[in-house]
Protein backbone atom coordinates (compact mmCIF):
# COMPACT_ATOMS: atom_id res chain seq x y z
CA UNK A 1 0.00 0.00 0.00
CA UNK A 2 1.57 3.20 -0.85
CA UNK A 3 1.70 5.99 1.69
CA UNK A 4 0.06 9.10 1.54
CA UNK A 5 1.45 12.23 1.86
CA UNK A 6 -0.34 14.46 4.14
CA UNK A 7 1.24 18.37 5.24
CA UNK A 8 -0.69 19.62 8.67
CA UNK A 9 -1.67 23.68 8.30
CA UNK A 10 0.02 25.60 10.27
CA UNK A 11 -2.83 25.17 12.67
CA UNK A 12 -2.55 21.07 13.46
CA UNK A 13 -6.38 20.91 12.67
CA UNK A 14 -6.41 20.10 9.08
CA UNK A 15 -4.25 18.07 7.07
CA UNK A 16 -4.25 18.39 3.03
CA UNK A 17 -3.37 15.64 0.89
CA UNK A 18 -1.31 16.19 -2.28
CA UNK A 19 0.28 19.75 -1.64
CA UNK A 20 1.38 19.78 -4.68
CA UNK A 21 -1.81 19.50 -6.47
CA UNK A 22 -3.53 22.04 -3.36
CA UNK A 23 -0.89 24.57 -4.18
CA UNK A 24 -1.83 24.21 -8.01
CA UNK A 25 -5.67 24.80 -7.52
CA UNK A 26 -7.17 27.70 -8.83
CA UNK A 27 -9.21 29.59 -6.41
CA UNK A 28 -12.53 30.57 -7.83
CA UNK A 29 -13.19 34.16 -8.33
CA UNK A 30 -15.91 36.14 -8.17
CA UNK A 31 -16.62 37.87 -11.21
CA UNK A 32 -17.51 40.58 -9.85
CA UNK A 33 -14.38 41.29 -7.99
CA UNK A 34 -12.57 40.52 -12.10
CA UNK A 35 -14.82 43.52 -13.51
CA UNK A 36 -13.79 46.39 -10.79
CA UNK A 37 -10.48 45.12 -10.46
CA UNK A 38 -10.10 46.36 -14.71
CA UNK A 39 -11.52 49.67 -14.07
CA UNK A 40 -13.58 51.26 -16.46
CA UNK A 41 -12.24 48.95 -18.71
CA UNK A 42 -13.92 45.98 -16.59
CA UNK A 43 -17.23 47.58 -16.39
CA UNK A 44 -17.44 48.23 -20.66
CA UNK A 45 -16.83 44.71 -20.83
CA UNK A 46 -19.31 43.83 -18.50
CA UNK A 47 -21.85 46.15 -20.14
CA UNK A 48 -21.26 44.71 -23.37
CA UNK A 49 -21.99 41.24 -21.58
CA UNK A 50 -24.81 41.60 -19.94
CA UNK A 51 -26.06 43.55 -23.71
CA UNK A 52 -24.98 39.79 -25.05
CA UNK A 53 -27.17 37.61 -22.33
CA UNK A 54 -30.17 40.02 -22.41
CA UNK A 55 -29.45 41.85 -19.38
CA UNK A 56 -31.16 45.14 -20.29
CA UNK A 57 -32.14 46.54 -17.50
CA UNK A 58 -33.73 50.08 -17.52
CA UNK A 59 -31.49 50.75 -20.77
CA UNK A 60 -34.45 50.49 -22.97
CA UNK A 61 -37.15 52.81 -21.53
CA UNK A 62 -34.48 55.66 -20.87
CA UNK A 63 -33.15 55.64 -24.16
CA UNK A 64 -36.59 55.83 -25.27
CA UNK A 65 -38.00 58.65 -22.57
CA UNK A 66 -34.74 60.60 -24.26
CA UNK A 67 -35.50 60.07 -27.83
CA UNK A 68 -39.96 61.14 -26.60
CA UNK A 69 -38.22 64.24 -24.69
CA UNK A 70 -35.84 65.43 -27.79
CA UNK A 71 -38.84 64.74 -30.75
CA UNK A 72 -41.21 66.67 -28.64
CA UNK A 73 -38.79 69.52 -27.90
CA UNK A 74 -37.92 70.12 -31.79
CA UNK A 75 -41.61 69.83 -32.53
CA UNK A 76 -42.80 72.38 -29.43
CA UNK A 77 -40.36 74.39 -27.42
CA UNK A 78 -42.91 74.91 -24.45
CA UNK A 79 -42.52 70.79 -23.75
CA UNK A 80 -39.54 71.47 -21.46
CA UNK A 81 -40.54 74.11 -19.91
CA UNK A 82 -40.50 74.46 -16.29
CA UNK A 83 -44.31 74.66 -16.18
CA UNK A 84 -45.14 71.76 -18.24
CA UNK A 85 -42.81 70.02 -16.60
CA UNK A 86 -44.01 70.16 -12.98
CA UNK A 87 -47.85 69.58 -14.11
CA UNK A 88 -46.05 66.34 -15.67
CA UNK A 89 -44.79 65.42 -12.33
CA UNK A 90 -48.06 65.96 -10.08
CA UNK A 91 -50.00 64.56 -13.47
CA UNK A 92 -48.19 61.64 -13.20
CA UNK A 93 -48.23 60.48 -9.63
CA UNK A 94 -51.73 59.50 -9.62
CA UNK A 95 -51.24 56.50 -12.15
CA UNK A 96 -47.94 56.04 -10.79
CA UNK A 97 -48.89 55.14 -7.38
CA UNK A 98 -51.49 52.34 -9.12
CA UNK A 99 -48.60 50.97 -11.18
CA UNK A 100 -46.48 50.83 -8.37
CA UNK A 101 -49.48 47.86 -6.82
CA UNK A 102 -49.02 46.66 -10.05
CA UNK A 103 -45.37 45.66 -10.16
CA UNK A 104 -45.57 43.60 -6.90
CA UNK A 105 -48.40 41.71 -8.78
CA UNK A 106 -46.46 41.06 -12.38
CA UNK A 107 -43.61 39.78 -10.00
CA UNK A 108 -45.85 37.26 -8.90
CA UNK A 109 -46.25 36.84 -12.69
CA UNK A 110 -49.87 37.23 -12.61
CA UNK A 111 -52.26 40.14 -13.61
CA UNK A 112 -55.11 42.67 -11.70
CA UNK A 113 -57.61 44.04 -14.01
CA UNK A 114 -59.23 46.23 -11.23
CA UNK A 115 -57.26 48.68 -9.89
CA UNK A 116 -58.90 50.82 -12.29
CA UNK A 117 -62.13 50.42 -10.68
CA UNK A 118 -61.04 50.58 -7.03
CA UNK A 119 -59.11 53.34 -7.77
CA UNK A 120 -62.53 54.67 -8.53
CA UNK A 121 -64.32 53.32 -5.35
CA UNK A 122 -61.45 54.77 -3.00
CA UNK A 123 -62.53 57.93 -4.44
CA UNK A 124 -66.19 58.03 -4.00
CA UNK A 125 -65.60 56.45 -0.59
CA UNK A 126 -63.82 59.51 0.75
CA UNK A 127 -66.37 61.73 -0.64
CA UNK A 128 -69.21 60.49 0.38
CA UNK A 129 -67.92 60.10 3.85
CA UNK A 130 -65.94 63.36 4.22
CA UNK A 131 -68.95 65.59 1.94
CA UNK A 132 -72.10 63.85 2.50
CA UNK A 133 -71.82 62.27 6.28
CA UNK A 134 -69.17 65.15 7.86
CA UNK A 135 -66.94 62.72 8.43
CA UNK A 136 -63.44 64.16 9.36
CA UNK A 137 -61.02 64.09 6.36
CA UNK A 138 -57.90 61.97 7.52
CA UNK A 139 -60.75 59.36 9.26
CA UNK A 140 -62.27 59.30 6.03
CA UNK A 141 -59.08 59.03 4.14
CA UNK A 142 -57.91 56.19 5.72
CA UNK A 143 -60.70 54.50 5.34
CA UNK A 144 -61.21 54.81 1.64
CA UNK A 145 -57.49 53.91 1.47
CA UNK A 146 -58.55 50.56 3.36
CA UNK A 147 -61.54 49.91 0.93
CA UNK A 148 -59.23 49.27 -1.25
CA UNK A 149 -56.76 46.90 0.66
CA UNK A 150 -60.02 44.74 1.82
CA UNK A 151 -61.08 44.96 -1.97
CA UNK A 152 -57.21 43.57 -2.84
CA UNK A 153 -57.56 40.81 -0.35
CA UNK A 154 -60.50 39.54 -1.62
CA UNK A 155 -59.11 39.26 -4.76
CA UNK A 156 -56.43 37.30 -3.17
CA UNK A 157 -58.03 35.32 -1.38
CA UNK A 158 -60.34 33.64 -4.30
CA UNK A 159 -57.15 33.21 -6.30
CA UNK A 160 -54.27 31.75 -4.03
CA UNK A 161 -57.45 29.95 -1.56
CA UNK A 162 -60.32 29.31 -3.80
CA UNK A 163 -57.56 28.66 -6.68
CA UNK A 164 -59.94 31.04 -9.65
CA UNK A 165 -57.16 32.74 -12.07
CA UNK A 166 -55.89 35.97 -11.10
CA UNK A 167 -57.50 37.16 -14.42
CA UNK A 168 -60.80 35.97 -13.95
CA UNK A 169 -60.45 37.49 -10.12
CA UNK A 170 -59.58 40.51 -11.11
CA UNK A 171 -61.76 40.58 -14.38
CA UNK A 172 -65.04 40.12 -12.11
CA UNK A 173 -64.09 43.24 -9.24
CA UNK A 174 -63.30 45.05 -12.39
CA UNK A 175 -66.99 45.00 -12.98
CA UNK A 176 -68.11 44.44 -9.88
CA UNK A 177 -66.22 47.57 -7.87
CA UNK A 178 -67.30 49.99 -10.83
CA UNK A 179 -71.00 48.85 -9.95
CA UNK A 180 -70.43 49.41 -6.18
CA UNK A 181 -68.83 52.83 -6.97
CA UNK A 182 -71.70 54.03 -8.95
CA UNK A 183 -73.97 52.69 -6.67
CA UNK A 184 -72.17 54.87 -3.55
CA UNK A 185 -71.90 58.04 -5.49
CA UNK A 186 -75.71 57.77 -5.93
CA UNK A 187 -78.26 59.67 -8.30
CA UNK A 188 -75.79 62.59 -8.47
CA UNK A 189 -72.81 60.98 -10.06
CA UNK A 190 -70.57 63.91 -8.84
CA UNK A 191 -69.36 64.99 -5.29
CA UNK A 192 -67.21 67.92 -5.34
CA UNK A 193 -64.34 67.95 -3.09
CA UNK A 194 -63.44 70.92 -0.55
CA UNK A 195 -60.43 72.86 -2.52
CA UNK A 196 -59.09 73.57 1.15
CA UNK A 197 -59.56 69.84 2.29
CA UNK A 198 -56.78 66.96 2.76
CA UNK A 199 -57.22 64.82 -0.62
CA UNK A 200 -57.77 68.26 -2.48
CA UNK A 201 -54.36 69.58 -1.42
CA UNK A 202 -52.29 66.43 -2.51
CA UNK A 203 -52.08 67.77 -5.76
CA UNK A 204 -52.42 71.25 -4.73
CA UNK A 205 -49.91 71.54 -2.56
CA UNK A 206 -46.48 73.21 -3.32
CA UNK A 207 -43.21 73.85 -0.70
CA UNK A 208 -42.71 77.47 -2.69
CA UNK A 209 -39.80 78.03 -0.35
CA UNK A 210 -36.57 77.46 -2.76
CA UNK A 211 -34.89 75.40 0.31
CA UNK A 212 -37.96 72.70 -0.22
CA UNK A 213 -36.53 71.38 -3.57
CA UNK A 214 -32.98 71.73 -3.22
CA UNK A 215 -33.26 70.28 0.57
CA UNK A 216 -34.39 67.42 -1.10
CA UNK A 217 -32.61 67.33 -3.36
CA UNK A 218 -29.48 66.96 -0.56
CA UNK A 219 -31.62 64.31 1.32
CA UNK A 220 -31.88 61.93 -1.37
CA UNK A 221 -27.98 62.20 -2.52
CA UNK A 222 -26.72 61.94 0.64
CA UNK A 223 -29.05 59.43 1.65
CA UNK A 224 -27.87 57.04 -1.42
CA UNK A 225 -24.46 57.83 -0.48
CA UNK A 226 -25.08 56.74 3.13
CA UNK A 227 -26.79 53.83 2.36
CA UNK A 228 -24.27 52.87 -0.50
CA UNK A 229 -21.08 53.67 1.75
CA UNK A 230 -22.04 51.37 4.61
CA UNK A 231 -24.25 48.73 2.43
CA UNK A 232 -20.72 48.11 1.43
CA UNK A 233 -18.69 48.53 4.76
CA UNK A 234 -21.38 45.07 5.78
CA UNK A 235 -20.32 43.61 2.59
CA UNK A 236 -17.07 43.68 3.18
CA UNK A 237 -16.86 42.66 6.53
CA UNK A 238 -18.74 39.35 5.65
CA UNK A 239 -16.12 38.96 2.77
CA UNK A 240 -18.00 38.93 -0.33
CA UNK A 241 -17.67 41.11 -3.47
CA UNK A 242 -18.11 44.85 -2.82
CA UNK A 243 -18.47 48.45 -5.04
CA UNK A 244 -14.82 50.57 -5.07
CA UNK A 245 -15.55 53.88 -2.81
CA UNK A 246 -14.64 55.73 -6.60
CA UNK A 247 -17.75 53.90 -8.13
CA UNK A 248 -20.07 55.15 -5.50
CA UNK A 249 -18.63 58.55 -5.60
CA UNK A 250 -19.45 58.52 -9.74
CA UNK A 251 -23.18 57.00 -8.93
CA UNK A 252 -23.53 59.81 -5.72
CA UNK A 253 -22.48 62.79 -8.76
CA UNK A 254 -24.79 61.28 -11.47
CA UNK A 255 -27.62 61.05 -8.56
CA UNK A 256 -26.54 64.64 -7.53
CA UNK A 257 -26.83 66.47 -11.00
CA UNK A 258 -30.40 64.73 -11.83
CA UNK A 259 -31.62 65.90 -8.59
CA UNK A 260 -30.31 69.39 -8.65
CA UNK A 261 -31.24 69.59 -11.93
CA UNK A 262 -35.35 68.63 -11.36
CA UNK A 263 -34.43 70.99 -7.94
CA UNK A 264 -33.91 74.02 -10.58
CA UNK A 265 -36.91 72.98 -12.72
CA UNK A 266 -39.38 72.89 -9.92
CA UNK A 267 -38.31 76.38 -8.79
CA UNK A 268 -39.00 77.76 -11.49
CA UNK A 269 -42.18 77.62 -11.28
CA UNK A 270 -44.34 76.96 -8.33
CA UNK A 271 -42.13 75.30 -5.89
CA UNK A 272 -41.83 71.54 -5.01
CA UNK A 273 -44.68 69.70 -5.12
CA UNK A 274 -46.19 67.56 -2.34
CA UNK A 275 -47.49 65.17 -4.36
CA UNK A 276 -43.76 64.19 -5.95
CA UNK A 277 -42.40 64.38 -2.58
CA UNK A 278 -44.98 61.45 -1.36
CA UNK A 279 -44.43 59.64 -4.76
CA UNK A 280 -40.67 59.72 -3.75
CA UNK A 281 -41.06 58.35 -0.47
CA UNK A 282 -43.44 55.48 -1.52
CA UNK A 283 -41.00 54.67 -4.37
CA UNK A 284 -38.20 54.46 -1.84
CA UNK A 285 -40.17 52.53 0.84
CA UNK A 286 -41.31 49.55 -1.77
CA UNK A 287 -38.29 49.72 -3.24
CA UNK A 288 -36.86 48.85 0.60
CA UNK A 289 -39.11 46.04 1.08
CA UNK A 290 -38.79 44.53 -2.06
CA UNK A 291 -35.02 43.82 -2.44
CA UNK A 292 -34.25 44.06 1.64
CA UNK A 293 -36.82 42.20 3.36
CA UNK A 294 -36.92 38.20 3.66
CA UNK A 295 -40.72 39.27 2.11
CA UNK A 296 -39.40 41.10 -0.68
CA UNK A 297 -37.71 37.95 -1.38
CA UNK A 298 -40.43 35.80 -0.98
CA UNK A 299 -42.36 37.86 -3.75
CA UNK A 300 -39.32 37.15 -6.00
CA UNK A 301 -38.93 33.91 -5.16
CA UNK A 302 -42.97 33.12 -5.69
CA UNK A 303 -42.40 34.81 -9.21
CA UNK A 304 -39.65 32.57 -10.14
CA UNK A 305 -40.84 29.60 -9.16
CA UNK A 306 -44.21 28.60 -6.95
CA UNK A 307 -43.56 24.91 -6.49
CA UNK A 308 -39.42 25.62 -5.54
CA UNK A 309 -40.92 28.13 -2.57
CA UNK A 310 -43.50 25.96 -1.37
CA UNK A 311 -40.64 23.37 -0.94
CA UNK A 312 -38.52 26.08 0.66
CA UNK A 313 -41.23 27.09 3.54
CA UNK A 314 -43.09 29.80 2.03
CA UNK A 315 -46.46 30.41 2.84
CA UNK A 316 -47.66 30.89 -0.68
CA UNK A 317 -51.09 31.44 -0.09
CA UNK A 318 -50.42 34.25 2.54
CA UNK A 319 -47.87 36.10 0.12
CA UNK A 320 -50.21 36.07 -2.53
CA UNK A 321 -52.92 37.29 -0.99
CA UNK A 322 -50.82 39.93 0.71
CA UNK A 323 -49.83 41.26 -2.79
CA UNK A 324 -52.36 41.84 -4.14
CA UNK A 325 -54.13 43.39 -0.74
CA UNK A 326 -50.73 45.46 -1.70
CA UNK A 327 -52.40 46.17 -5.11
CA UNK A 328 -55.55 47.57 -3.77
CA UNK A 329 -54.22 49.84 -1.24
CA UNK A 330 -52.06 51.76 -4.06
CA UNK A 331 -54.88 51.41 -6.36
CA UNK A 332 -57.13 53.05 -3.74
CA UNK A 333 -54.27 56.17 -3.05
CA UNK A 334 -54.19 56.28 -6.69
CA UNK A 335 -57.48 56.48 -6.91
CA UNK A 336 -57.17 59.49 -4.48
CA UNK A 337 -54.63 61.09 -6.35
CA UNK A 338 -56.91 61.57 -9.26
CA UNK A 339 -59.75 62.74 -7.09
CA UNK A 340 -57.38 65.37 -6.10
CA UNK A 341 -56.16 66.40 -10.04
CA UNK A 342 -60.02 67.58 -10.68
CA UNK A 343 -61.24 68.33 -6.85
CA UNK A 344 -64.17 65.85 -7.54
CA UNK A 345 -65.12 62.12 -7.20
CA UNK A 346 -67.42 61.02 -10.18
CA UNK A 347 -69.11 57.96 -11.94
CA UNK A 348 -65.83 58.50 -14.87
CA UNK A 349 -63.26 57.90 -12.13
CA UNK A 350 -61.43 54.52 -12.84
CA UNK A 351 -62.57 54.28 -16.08
CA UNK A 352 -61.18 55.38 -19.47
CA UNK A 353 -57.83 54.35 -19.81
CA UNK A 354 -56.39 54.28 -16.62
CA UNK A 355 -55.86 50.58 -16.17
CA UNK A 356 -54.83 50.14 -19.34
CA UNK A 357 -52.18 52.82 -18.74
CA UNK A 358 -51.41 51.89 -15.26
CA UNK A 359 -50.35 48.21 -16.36
CA UNK A 360 -48.52 49.60 -19.32
CA UNK A 361 -46.33 51.94 -16.96
CA UNK A 362 -44.86 49.04 -15.25
CA UNK A 363 -44.47 47.58 -17.91
CA UNK A 364 -42.66 50.07 -20.03
CA UNK A 365 -40.88 50.64 -17.26
CA UNK A 366 -39.17 47.65 -17.26
CA UNK A 367 -41.08 44.78 -15.06
CA UNK A 368 -41.68 41.75 -17.10
CA UNK A 369 -44.75 39.89 -17.39
CA UNK A 370 -43.59 36.67 -17.06
CA UNK A 371 -43.17 37.57 -13.18
CA UNK A 372 -39.33 37.77 -11.07
CA UNK A 373 -38.32 40.54 -12.35
CA UNK A 374 -38.84 44.44 -11.41
CA UNK A 375 -38.45 47.23 -9.11
CA UNK A 376 -40.60 49.58 -8.06
CA UNK A 377 -38.47 52.55 -9.64
CA UNK A 378 -40.23 51.01 -13.26
CA UNK A 379 -43.53 52.36 -12.37
CA UNK A 380 -41.84 55.93 -11.68
CA UNK A 381 -39.88 55.65 -14.88
CA UNK A 382 -43.33 54.00 -17.14
CA UNK A 383 -45.59 56.18 -15.98
CA UNK A 384 -42.99 59.46 -17.42
CA UNK A 385 -42.85 57.65 -20.91
CA UNK A 386 -47.01 57.60 -20.99
CA UNK A 387 -47.34 61.25 -19.38
CA UNK A 388 -44.41 62.40 -21.71
CA UNK A 389 -46.61 61.04 -24.82
CA UNK A 390 -49.72 62.42 -23.59
CA UNK A 391 -48.32 66.13 -22.91
CA UNK A 392 -46.38 65.77 -26.10
CA UNK A 393 -49.29 64.66 -28.07
CA UNK A 394 -52.03 67.45 -25.97
CA UNK A 395 -49.03 70.12 -27.24
CA UNK A 396 -49.19 69.36 -31.02
CA UNK A 397 -53.20 69.14 -30.82
CA UNK A 398 -53.36 65.56 -31.43
CA UNK A 399 -56.19 63.54 -30.90
CA UNK A 400 -56.90 61.11 -27.67
CA UNK A 401 -57.26 58.04 -30.56
CA UNK A 402 -53.88 59.02 -31.82
CA UNK A 403 -52.23 58.70 -28.63
CA UNK A 404 -54.41 55.82 -27.55
CA UNK A 405 -52.90 54.44 -30.57
CA UNK A 406 -48.78 55.65 -29.83
CA UNK A 407 -49.07 54.51 -25.82
CA UNK A 408 -49.96 51.07 -27.19
CA UNK A 409 -47.47 50.92 -29.86
CA UNK A 410 -44.55 52.08 -26.72
CA UNK A 411 -46.18 48.88 -25.21
CA UNK A 412 -46.33 46.39 -27.55
CA UNK A 413 -42.48 47.23 -28.28
CA UNK A 414 -41.61 47.11 -24.41
CA UNK A 415 -43.46 43.60 -24.36
CA UNK A 416 -41.71 42.26 -27.67
CA UNK A 417 -38.43 43.49 -25.64
CA UNK A 418 -39.29 41.46 -22.83
CA UNK A 419 -40.05 38.29 -24.47
CA UNK A 420 -36.77 38.35 -26.52
CA UNK A 421 -34.54 39.37 -23.45
CA UNK A 422 -36.32 36.62 -21.38
CA UNK A 423 -35.41 34.15 -24.83
CA UNK A 424 -31.64 35.14 -24.89
CA UNK A 425 -31.13 35.07 -21.09
CA UNK A 426 -32.39 31.64 -21.34
CA UNK A 427 -29.92 30.81 -24.03
CA UNK A 428 -27.34 32.31 -22.27
CA UNK A 429 -28.16 30.63 -18.90
CA UNK A 430 -29.29 33.69 -17.04
CA UNK A 431 -32.53 33.53 -16.21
Amino acid sequence: MSSIDKTSTPSGDHVVENPEAAAAAVTVVDPRLLVREKGFAGYVDEFKRKLKSGDLGSIPVVIGLVIIWAIFTSLNSNFLTAGNLSDMSVAMVGTGMIAVGIVHVLLLGEIDLSVGSVSGVAGAVFAVLAVNQGMNEWLAFVLAVLTGTAAGAVHGFFFARVGVPAFAVTLAGLLFWNGFMLQVLGSNGTINLDSEGVVAQLTSYYFSDVAAAYGLAVVVTAGYFLTAFFDNRRREAAGVPSRPVSEIVARTVVLAVLAFAVAIVFNQYKGLPLAVVIFIAVLLLTDFVLRRTAYGRKIFALGGSVEASRRAGINVTAVRISVFAIAGTFAALGGLFIASKIAAANQGAGGGDLLMNSIAAAVIGGTSLFGGRGRTWNALLGVLVIVSIQYGLALQGVASPVQYMITGGVLLITVVIDAVTRRTQKTAGRA
